[in-house]
């Protein structure tokens, strides 16, 4: 079967690549771009740890298809922090120690960037609701909650 050859835009930089017409976004992140941050939980888009942004809007890449993202705009987690500077989320995560293992972690913090870029002074509730797609076993919640409103704080401050 003949692979496609797909050109689109990934954390800001043109990028091509080739992939079978069956390849997951995830799959062609990690596997052929080596974007590894984002992480493969479920395959079924029921854990959120490979939210990646597409057009601007957050999707599950193990429930799009590589082929479909041709002349479209994808940012990972990779795409977060500028060079050695971590994004505000990102610091605030580690600050109030809102990971653990890990796996989760990428699709946390590319989601709640999301949130913060339409809400930038989201409640408890909205933050709980908007990151309702997204499970994590190990945090509980209540660490990720207050980083992503800490991270809230420092971006209104700016």
């Amino acid at each position: 079967m003949a692979k496609h050859h797909i050109e689109t835009t990934v954390n800001g930089d043109a990028t091509e690549f080739l992939c079978e017409t069956e390849d997951t976004l995830l799959d062609v992140l990690r596997d052929t771009l080596q974007l590894t941050g984002s992480k493969e939980g479920c395959a079924s888009g029921d854990c959120g740890a490979c939210s990646v942004m597409l057009d601007g809007r957050l999707v599950c890449s193990c429930l799009v298809l590589g082929c479909e993202v041709a002349g479209r705009k994808v940012d990972t987690i990779e795409g977060v922090a500028k060079g050695q500077a971590l994004h505000p989320l990102q610091q605030k995560f580690l600050e109030h120690a809102a990971l653990q293992c890990g796996i989760c972690t990428p699709g946390f913090i590319v989601a709640s960037k999301a949130l913060l870029e339409r809400n930038p002074n989201p409640t408890d509730t909205e933050i709980r609701y908007w990151l309702a797609g997204n499970l994590c076993r190990c945090t509980g919640y209540d660490k990720i909650v207050t980083a992503v409103k800490d991270a809230a704080v420092a971006l209104r401050k700016g």
